[in-house]
């Protein structure tokens, strides 16, 4: 396999510390990292609010590039992916830190992490490559926190993995700026967004960050990008989960990116600073799923909940049960090996290729090495 780039590491840094494009000098003598609308300022030896991202000299500079918080095979619809490769493994693994900094974070002890001893596995791109194929995976996928703050890392296993004919999946809240956006998911083959409510006021003072910036990488991945696109709303009781809104996002989706991108409402859980805000009642989620298909969305999936209902792929011709999910195995799978229902022969928007894939719902931590701080 051909061997990936090398990045250009920093002087007086360490092995997992390389020189990042987007960032610029400001007239005060800070510098300011480009990447993400956050835009933070940052004088020499600051880190931005994500934390692995940092000034070093007169650059921003990635700390993290090949270190994880951890390696872990998934079934590809944890991701949530119904309509990319499904009933497959995907090698999953994230960082430390985050872009963002949700009150209500589900994986808040390594998104909001500022401990370098939180990145216990080191793996080079190509190892981590090597691993996922000879694993059985058919994609790796950069999850748990976001890509966008570790694209350097994110963009050379991705390029590995396709050496090896595998795809690379992005799980990421969108919030992230133009030029970086192209580049990142240029290399990249299907993307679950996090569209975590539908308005800017939830969005400023429970995310500290903009809709309008998710929108518009919405917008970007689905009409300007071969990426494949599915969209995640966790739906928190009394915050974001009122008829209107869910109404509001749905009217939004089918309007600006069409009535088949799939969208998975999926139910929140007690944590971080929201533990006093109660879990998601399943009914919430079917009832914000009858709102969505009423608005015209024609897959439209519950998680985090047992709802065999709620998770089936439905023909929107015939109306069959296509995929029938119970939780993240498949029961029933109707799909020709290009994804043409069996029944009537229209075409399911996705990537297929073959017959559905047998992983199920198993979950395999993997061991890789342990960083080296040389």
């Amino acid at each position: 396999m051909a061997a990936v780039t090398a990045r250009p590491r920093v002087d007086g840094t360490d092995s997992f510390t390389v020189g990042t494009d987007y960032h610029r000098a400001l007239d005060d003598g800070r510098v300011e990292c480009t990447v993400c609308p956050r835009a933070c300022r940052l004088r020499e030896g600051q880190r931005g609010l994500c934390f692995v991202r940092a000034r070093a000299g007169d650059q921003i500079v990635l700390t993290s590039y090949g270190r994880s918080s951890g390696f872990c095979v998934d079934p590809i619809e944890k991701k949530p992916l119904n309509h990319f490769l499904p009933g497959t493994p995907v090698l999953s693994f994230g960082t430390a830190g985050c872009n963002l900094a949700c009150r209500f974070c589900q994986n808040w002890d390594i998104s909001k992490s500022r401990e370098i001893d939180t990145l216990t596995s080191s793996a080079a791109p190509e190892t981590l490559a090597d691993e996922a194929k000879r694993l059985g995976c058919k994609s790796i996928a950069f999850t748990y926190n976001d890509p966008t703050i570790f694209l350097e890392y994110a963009v050379d296993c991705a390029d590995a993995a396709r050496e090896l004919g595998l795809k690379a999946v992005a799980v990421s809240a969108g919030y992230i700026n133009p030029a970086p956006r192209a580049e990142l998911y240029s290399h990249m083959d299907a993307a679950n967004i996090d569209l975590k409510a539908f308005t800017e006021e939830f969005y400023k003072k429970i995310t500290f960050s903009s809709l309008p910036k998710v929108l518009d990488t919405l917008e970007y991945l689905v009409h300007e990008t071969e990426v494949w696109t599915e969209i995640t709303t966790l739906l928190i009781p009394g915050h974001n989960d009122s008829d209107g809104e869910i109404a509001a996002e749905c009217a939004w989706i089918a309007e600006h990116l069409g009535t088949g991108v799939p969208l998975h409402f999926t139910a929140f859980h007690p944590d971080f600073k929201m533990r006093d805000v109660p879990a998601t009642p399943p009914a919430t989620l079917r009832r914000a799923r009858r709102i969505a298909l009423e608005a015209g969305l024609e897959y439209v999936y519950t998680g985090n909940i047992h709802d065999p209902g709620g998770q089936t792929t439905y023909c929107p011709g015939c109306g069959e049960s296509l995929v029938v999910r119970d939780w993240y195995r498949i029961d029933c799978y109707a799909l020709s090996n290009s994804g043409q229902c069996m029944f009537c022969g229209v075409d399911v928007p996705g990537v297929f290729e073959g017959p559905a894939g047998d992983w199920g719902p198993r979950r395999q931590p993997v061991r890789l090495a342990p960083p080296s701080h040389k």
